[in-house]
């Protein structure tokens, strides 16, 4: 509801845009600004308003919307007539947000139509429409919003592999990455270390017939040997903690570099953050590791020397 609140509120500005140019002409339209506004403070200031109430009021802001664009689309249609109020004389986020909203009223309405939650490329912000909501499941959120990425980390050093508005399963993309790596080095990798839910047979198929050894337990029920079930357990525990790092990457963006709070509005500049984001974590990996080799070198330089002067 608050989402089409919003949109109602935008389409009432685009109206009073359209309408200037015919003051004293004609006569503005009614927009039931005030009574919309009512209407929808009925249901959002409820504690827990029923699912009855809830449908009543989305009703009314789609009625409300519907009406709005019907409004433009005649006020739109006005300089056939002679009179100059055309959607030219909106400035640029203006009409994209005539178009944004005019989709978002389509989904709205298919949606209470049908009496679903679900619709294909669903728009949750009116000023990022690319934003899609991505079910995680966690326990701080079960729903996030923003882009997903996947990212592969080799000594150390982050490449994003994948950036999407949309959902996609990372179990996918397990081909695609190591054949990037191929790309990248010339050659393939003796081993990668994933996550539970890259460990399908498919990719397990393709790391064998790539000769890459895969983390994990294998699939299948665990051998009766104690031994040899010992061996198996400390082999996968071996390998998560090698996984460790690429986990840990993903907290120091979020903590350090700020990929939690990226503020840009538009797609290209929010996908240009957490990309640059990626460049400024490898910069400061190859800052780490010069001044180490520096500090060892210092530190070879200054044995050597008092080596020499013991000698003397």
């Amino acid at each position: 509801m608050k989402l089409l609140n919003d949109a109602r509120e935008k389409l009432e500005e685009i109206i009073d845009v359209l309408h200037e140019p015919l003051k004293g002409e004609q006569k503005k339209v009614r927009t039931y600004r005030q009574k919309a506004r009512k209407d929808y403070l009925k249901v959002a200031k409820k504690r827990r308003p029923s699912k009855q109430k809830i449908r009543a009021g989305i009703r009314k802001q789609l009625q409300y919307i519907a009406r709005n664009l019907r409004h433009i689309d005649a006020l739109s249609q006005c300089e056939e007539l002679g009179q100059k109020s055309p959607l030219k004389s909106l400035r640029g986020r203006m009409y994209k947000n005539l178009l944004v909203i005019a989709e978002l009223y389509r989904q709205q309405k298919s949606m209470y139509d049908q009496r679903s939650h679900k619709v294909a490329d669903r728009i949750v912000s009116i000023s990022q429409p690319h934003v899609r909501p991505i079910v995680r499941g966690k326990a701080n959120a079960d729903v996030e919003f923003g882009a997903k990425i996947s990212v592969a980390m080799v000594d150390g050093y982050a490449f994003l592999e994948k950036l999407s508005w949309d959902a996609f399963n990372e179990a996918g993309q397990l081909k695609e990455h190591i054949e990037n790596y191929y790309r990248r080095f010339g050659y393939y990798p003796a081993s990668v270390h994933v996550d539970e839910i890259y460990r399908n047979r498919e990719n397990r198929e393709y790391c064998k017939s790539k000769d890459i050894q895969i983390s994990g337990p294998p699939l299948g029920r665990p051998p009766k040997d104690p031994a040899k079930y010992r061996r198996l357990l400390k082999g996968a525990k071996e390998s998560e903690i090698e996984r460790i790092p690429i986990e840990g990457k993903f907290g120091n963006g979020k903590r350090k570099y700020g990929w939690s709070r990226i503020s840009s509005k538009l797609k290209n500049t929010s996908e240009t953050n957490i990309a640059m984001t990626v460049l400024v974590m490898n910069l400061e990996k190859i800052s780490r590791d010069l001044l180490l080799s520096i500090f060892s070198l210092l530190r070879r330089l200054g044995f050597f020397l008092r080596a020499g002067l013991k000698f003397a």
